[in-house]
């Protein structure tokens, strides 16, 4: 692991590493903050992750997260949405390839070489930051925007107890469903549908909910909401009799002026499972 930056921030410290994937068999680049509690010991962790087109960077500089990590004592992981680098696959829309991973473990060629980006977030990075910094891996919570919230809320119901709590900042919510669903997962896994299904935080839902709290956050005036369909998993959450909230902001839309809106409300949702005994 390389260390490309590290600046102080609200009393702790925003980092910047690279490391050599082995699942995605690439360099990877993550962000970490690590409140100024890190340095007597280890502080639960939040992950954040990105949508469409994002590096690990969008989040970091723009969702305003650090200062309400600061105050709850948390640390904030932002990593990056896939592998990168000449020699890893590509495609020419925004929706497919190279910053459009959908977090999955691709099985079809050209993309199974480097896109195992389920592994590596749930695998290969949690082992990475346990062993080289001070952090409580019996609490952590993930968080989300976009094809991130799809990937929260898809980790948290697949992986149980894993994570304490699971938020999402206009999610989407029923990929097989979906032109931003269909055309990702039969690229990425095949044309059996019932791969997808895992991929799914609607089908999930029904299938076996999260035992724990839920926040989803999507703005009314969403230009993409067509595609995210939050009414299929508030259906599902309402069948389910699932412990959530989801919320409807009137007038915000799919930008990171909305993500950091809430920000300070979903860190607190956040601390607020992190921090129950």
């Amino acid at each position: 692991m390389k260390t490309i930056s590290e600046n102080a921030c609200f009393g702790g410290t925003q980092g910047v590493y690279t490391h050599t994937s082995t699942s995605c068999a690439c360099d990877m680049t993550f962000g970490l903050f690590l409140p100024r509690e890190a340095k007597d010991g280890p502080v639960p962790i939040l992950w954040y992750l990105s949508g469409l087109t994002c590096t690990h960077e969008n989040a970091m500089v723009k969702a305003g997260a650090q200062v309400w990590a600061a105050e709850h004592g948390i640390a904030l992981i932002f990593p990056d949405t896939s592998p990168r680098g000449e020699d890893v696959a590509d495609d020419e829309g925004y929706d497919l390839g190279q910053g459009a991973g959908f977090y999955v473990d691709a099985t079809q060629e050209p993309w199974k070489a480097n896109f195992q980006m389920w592994s590596y977030i749930t695998e290969e990075l949690p082992a990475l930051i346990a062993e080289k910094f001070s952090i409580d891996m019996d609490r952590q919570s993930i968080t989300g925007h976009s094809m991130g919230g799809h990937g929260a809320l898809t980790m948290a119901m697949g992986l149980p107890e894993r994570f304490r709590s699971v938020s999402a900042f206009a999610p989407i919510c029923n990929p097989t469903s979906a032109d931003w669903g269909r055309k990702q997962l039969s690229a990425y896994l095949g044309d059996d549908e019932a791969a997808w299904a895992k991929h799914d935080a609607t089908l999930m839902m029904a299938k076996v909910g999260f035992d724990g709290p839920i926040l989803i956050d999507t703005g009314t005036t969403d230009q993409f909401v067509d595609l995210l369909k939050p009414e299929a998993l508030s259906a599902a959450i309402a069948t389910k009799r699932q412990q959530a909230t989801v919320r409807l902001q009137p007038g915000y839309d799919h930008s990171y002026f909305f993500v950091s809106t809430f920000m300070e409300d979903h860190i607190a949702f956040h601390a607020d499972a992190l921090y129950a005994d």
